[in-house]
Order: structure tokens, then C-alpha cells, then sequence
């Protein structure tokens, strides 16, 4: 008898670890699968949360199928203390596991709302944005200037502990015209002792917290910008008539401010180094009014006839060669252009009407080119 029933516990015991098994299977199966989330949404995780209220929301938002597998996969992959508070994309058809990962991996959110502070040629202005998750696209909120009254969306969304912060530089701004609306962050800290060297600053958006230190971020931008050129100066072409490094950048910031068509850049670079190659005077306006501002603001009128012909470091209507330093911060892509400029026989360019240029090989294909363009001018005034 004792045989017997020993005979059957085996035989219930191996049935039980076969159900057991097949369970355990079904269960990581069901972990690593495609998820039922038909679109793309925005998970935010309270501070203090834990994975038991997240599988709930989870499962209300049909982003999973089972809170308890979603819980057990967590603790099996050992992250259920990594939890991260903030907002979280998580992708359609997410598995558990994918969004285990997404929720547990740190970093800064990736969704949600921010505040970018974009610092422009003309002005500095901050920008509440949230995402859109259905298209992966930001809308705008709000939008203000420094000095302006301070929308109630902004405060609202400056007490989330959640909300992400960007300073935005824009290709072309000066270091001080950088330094100066730095000045004015509420969000950041510390004081900046004085104006980096211009150019040296390299225009991107970086991610900062909330009490990140002004000097911290100079330091960055200076790191990046240096990359950029060395990276840059190490891949250039061959016959370049640049002395340096530090001259390359100077033409890349002659570049910037020529143009605002990306395509262009290659171009309007081929024109000054040919210029250089034969001698000629870069003739830049950009370049005079930074001997003017001395880089502080924007002009804000037209060059007067005897600015043209005011002898100074910057008037490349009288100088030869380039001048002494870069005239604004240069992008990686005016960079670029600068080092590897397109092969050209172009001397001369001018505004064409479309917001690009009209280029010439001769004198007298660019008085065309300027005819042509005045044309333009003269219809858009009496059209107004």
C-alpha cells in the first residue's frame, strides 16, 4: 500500500512540476511578447511609486496584460528597486519587458513636458512644450521673454518634479550675446566670470536640471566646440589656406553668418577661400558689424558708407585676409564647410530672393546677379 501511494505522490508531484513548468514558460513568454498597447503613450511615475501601483496604471492604460506577471518579471530580472520617478514613452506593442527596462534604466525622461530656453541671433525666449505621444511631436504651450509676465503654464509646470529643462543656443549668437541671456535663467545658478572667447562656444540644446550651474554649462559648450574643430581639422581637405585651427574657425564664423541655407554653406566657403587662394578681400558684411557691436546685440540699421571704410580689425573691405578672431559660434556644419569646402571657381554671391544666394565666377556675372536682385527689392517696396 505504502508503494502505492508513494507511487501516486510521485506521480502528482512530477504532474504538479510540469504544470508548474508550462506555467513558468506561458509566463516569460507573456513577459518578452508584443503588448496589447495600440498607440504610443506617456507613463509617469510619481516619486515614491512602486511597481505595484505602475502595473496597475498599466493595466488600466492597456499597456499590459497581467500586473502580477509584470511584477514577477521585475523581480525575476532583479529591478524592482530601480524604479526611476518621471515620464516615460512607452511604445505601441511594448512588451513588459521592454517597458520594465524603459521605466527602470534612468536617465532623463523621455516624454512629458519641458522648458527650453532657446537663446536666438535677435532674442532669448523660453518655451513650454509637451509631447504629443500619438505622434511623437511637441506642442506648444507657452512661450515668453525673459523680461515679460511669467504665463501661470509655466509655473504650473515648473512645480513638476518631472519636467525637463533644455537650453537651446542657435547657430550665429555671440559669446556674449550667450552669456548675457544665460544671466538670465531663472532655473540655473552661478555667475559666469566673463565672456569666452568668441566662438568657442558650440551651438546645441543641452539637457540641464534645475539649479544647474551656469559656469558648468560654459564648460561643456567650450569641451563640445573644441571636439567638433579638432574632429573637423583632422578630416579637412587638402590645400586649405588656413594657418590654424583657430583661422578655420574664424571662416566657419564668416560662413554662419552669410548664410542661412544649410546647402549653401559648402558654397559661400568655396567663395572666401577662393578669395583668400587669390589674394582678394573677403568684403563680408558680417564681418563689420561685429567690429561695430563688438558682438554685443544686433545692429539693428543698415552699415553706414563710412563704417565701410572705417580702418578696423574687422572691415574685411579694407584688411586683407581674415580678421583677427571669429565673429559669432560657429555650427558643426558651418565647420565642416570651412575644412571641406565645395570645389568652385565662385567669387562673388548675392542674395537671389528665395532666401538663398545667386553665385558668380566674374565681375560681370555678379553685377547681373546684383541687378537682378535690386529688381527684387524695389518690387517687394512698392508691393508694400
Amino acid at each position: 500500500m505504502w508503494r502505492n501511494i508513494a507511487s501516486n505522490a510521485l506521480s502528482l508531484a512530477i504532474v504538479a512540476l510540469v504544470i508548474l513548468g508550462g506555467v513558468v514558460t506561458w509566463g516569460k513568454r507573456e513577459y518578452s511578447v508584443a503588448g496589447p498597447l495600440q498607440q504610443t503613450i506617456c507613463v509617469k511615475v510619481e516619486p515614491g511609486s512602486n511597481f505595484s501601483r505602475l502595473s496597475e496604471r498599466l493595466q488600466t492604460d492597456g499597456a499590459i496584460t497581467s500586473p502580477a506577471i509584470f511584477r514577477m518579471g521585475a523581480e525575476y530580472t532583479g529591478k524592482t528597486q530601480d524604479l526611476k520617478a518621471g515620464s516615460f514613452l512607452v511604445e505601441e506593442g511594448a512588451s513588459m519587458e521592454e517597458i520594465v527596462d524603459v521605466v527602470t534604466r534612468g536617465g532623463a525622461s523621455t516624454c512629458g513636458t519641458e522648458i527650453v530656453y532657446r537663446i536666438g541671433v535677435n532674442a532669448a525666449e523660453y518655451h513650454v512644450r509637451e509631447l504629443d505621444p500619438s505622434t511623437q511631436n511637441f506642442v506648444e504651450v507657452a512661450e515668453f521673454a525673459p523680461d515679460a509676465e511669467v504665463p501661470a503654464e509655466y509655473t504650473r509646470v515648473r512645480a513638476e518634479a518631472d519636467t525637463r529643462y533644455r537650453i537651446a543656443i542657435a547657430e550665429g549668437v555671440t559669446s556674449w550675446q550667450i552669456v548675457n541671456a544665460l544671466s538670465q535663467v531663472e532655473f540655473m545658478e552661478g555667475e559666469v566670470p566673463e565672456v569666452p572667447a568668441e566662438g568657442s562656444l558650440a551651438p546645441d540644446s543641452y539637457e540641464v536640471r534645475p539649479g544647474a550651474s551656469r559656469p558648468d554649462l560654459i564648460a561643456q559648450m567650450e569641451a563640445a566646440q573644441i571636439q567638433r574643430l579638432s574632429d573637423a581639422w583632422e578630416n579637412r581637405a587638402e590645400g586649405l589656406p588656413y594657418a590654424s585651427p583657430e583661422e578655420a574657425l574664424t571662416m566657419a564664423s564668416i560662413v554662419e553668418k552669410e548664410t542661412g541655407v544649410a546647402s549653401e554653406r559648402p558654397q559661400v566657403a568655396s567663395v572666401f577661400v577662393n578669395r583668400l587662394e587669390q589674394g582678394m578681400r573677403l568684403q563680408t558684411d558680417p564681418t563689420v558689424i561685429y567690429g561695430i557691436t563688438n558682438g554685443q546685440g544686433v545692429l539693428g540699421r543698415g552699415i553706414r558708407q563710412s563704417e565701410l571704410r572705417a580702418e578696423t580689425p574687422y572691415n574685411t573691405y579694407v584688411i586683407d585676409g581674415l580678421p583677427p578672431t571669429p565673429i559669432a559660434n560657429p555650427g558643426a556644419a558651418s565647420i565642416e564647410a570651412a575644412l571641406n569646402p565645395a570645389d568652385t571657381n565662385f567669387l562673388f554671391f548675392v542674395a537671389d530672393g528665395t532666401g538663398g544666394h545667386a553665385f558668380a565666377t566674374t565681375l560681370e556675372d555678379h553685377n547681373r546677379n546684383v541687378a537682378r536682385w535690386r529688381e527684387i527689392e524695389a518690387e517687394r517696396a512698392a508691393n508694400q
